[in-house]
């Protein structure tokens, strides 16, 4: 038993057991999937004859060449072809079986962008599995999580940062098929800016009392 992860639009080869196709008798693949019928197909090599049952996806072709080990391809992999895979060798020495889990991933699409003062958000959109999330610094951050119904995850972080003195924050994302990092810079807190504002403003006053004052005495 074999899992193996395939990513999405690529295209997957799966071997049977490692046994030329002239020392077999009959070669099997049943493919099982999530709420469809076993597809099942059969291979006799002394009558060179297949048949097949409940097999209709035009991307999943078997091969079965004299010189060659029989095989699967799946091109391009979709999400439905998520499932069991099982070859079965019958030869003059016995029984033989391979069987793959194949699993479909889904690389996520990273984004990063601020939402409030000192708050970001930073999303991994549509993977399979979902990716996993985390910040430097660290600040207080909530998860949140959407499913969609094609199986894939959109992971989301928001993060606050009440110290000041963090400008800068980066937040990384962890996925099967990948690891991304993306970086931006916090604006100033608002009520710094009020205060920044109110002081210049006092200044400004100050500045325009005392010079008014002089005009007078003139």
């Amino acid at each position: 038993n074999t899992s193996l992860p395939v990513l999405v639009d690529t295209k997957a080869v799966l071997s049977c057991p490692p046994i030329l196709l002239t020392n077999s008798i009959i070669t099997v693949w049943e493919i099982i999937l999530r709420d469809k019928a076993p597809c099942i197909t059969t291979y006799r090599r002394d009558t060179n004859e297949t048949t097949e049952t409940n097999c209709t996806d035009e991307r999943i072709t078997r091969f079965y060449r004299p010189d060659q080990i029989p095989a699967l391809q799946i091109g391009p992999v979709a999400i439905t072809h998520e499932g069991h895979y099982r070859c079965t060798v019958a030869a003059l020495t016995g029984n033989f079986l391979y069987e793959y889990k194949l699993r479909v991933l889904v690389a996520p699409e990273v984004t990063l962008f601020q939402s409030e003062n000192r708050t970001a958000v930073c999303k991994a959109v549509a993977g399979r599995p979902a990716a996993r999330i985390s910040w430097t610094p660290e600040g207080d951050c909530v998860p949140a999580y959407e499913y969609w119904g094609n199986g894939t995850v959109t992971v989301q972080s928001t993060c606050h940062w009440a110290d000041g003195n963090v400008s800068i924050v980066s937040c990384s994302v962890f996925h099967e098929t990948g690891n991304w990092s993306r970086s931006i810079e916090l604006n100033p807190d608002s009520q710094q800016q009020d205060v920044m504002v109110y002081t210049n403003n006092i200044n400004r006053f100050l500045v325009f009392s005392k010079f008014s004052l002089h005009d007078l005495k003139k």
